[in-house]
């Protein structure tokens, strides 16, 4: 992977976008989406227990066991929101150890392309080499990213409607709603609204008008 020429900094926050090669579909089906799921889960921390391929072999009580012991170990990120979309992701991410966005991003990318590689019998690279990172530097620039990532499956036009947007299964948006945070860390952007309901209005509230413009990805995406 070709060098960063700008350092990610320890207790800062970043934008994190990549995409597959070409543009290519990097998720397909239920089952790789879920598969992507357990790998953010599971490589945010900076020493898993055992490797993901173990862990899927142990029982349920196994792995619950072993969940346990993760969410009490040391991050190398918190994740404060994310959104999977059918040809690329993006992460709302906090460093918190030195290097830690880098080897979560390549612990992620790299698991997940060899499962998708045996799933679909292919060779190679999935995702571009190097992805990218915006710097978050204020409050408001916090909050209009959280909208931007949530908004993607309706700006890309994956769902439909609002109602399918705030059940898209593969984003933090559902949890923010319901406060199921199961490996999420949503109270910095929660933190600025008074409820849950004030945050569903401010994000829905620019759905329509950024599916058209995709107003501020100037702010995002180089």
């Amino acid at each position: 992977m070709p060098g960063r020429k700008t350092p990610l900094v320890t207790d800062e926050i970043y934008h994190v976008y990549n995409r597959g090669i070409n543009r290519q579909p990097t998720f397909t089906t239920k089952k790789e989406y879920q598969r992507a799921m357990l790998a953010l889960k599971f490589y945010k921390v900076a020493n898993p227990p055992v490797r993901l391929s173990k862990f899927l072999e142990s029982d349920k009580e196994r792995q619950a066991e072993i969940l346990k012991m993760m969410d009490q170990g040391e991050k190398l990120v918190e994740i404060l929101c994310f959104c999977l979309m059918p040809n690329h992701f993006h992460f709302l991410l906090k460093q918190k150890k030195e290097g830690g966005i880098s080897k979560f991003l390549g612990n992620f990318q790299n698991s997940y392309t060899r499962y998708f590689n045996t799933l679909n019998e292919r060779d190679g690279s999935l995702f571009l080499d190097q992805f990218k990172a915006k710097r978050i530097e204020t409050d408001e620039q916090l909050i209009h990213v959280s909208r931007y990532i949530h908004l993607n499956p309706y700006t890309g036009f994956a769902v439909k409607s609002f109602k399918e947007l705030e059940k898209y299964p593969w984003s933090s948006f559902p949890s923010y709603l319901t406060g199921d945070n199961s490996f999420i860390e949503p109270d910095l952007v929660l933190g600025t609204f008074k409820g849950v309901g004030d945050y569903r209005e401010f994000v829905l509230d620019q759905a329509n008008y950024q599916r058209e413009l995709k107003f501020i990805e100037h702010l995002l995406l180089e």
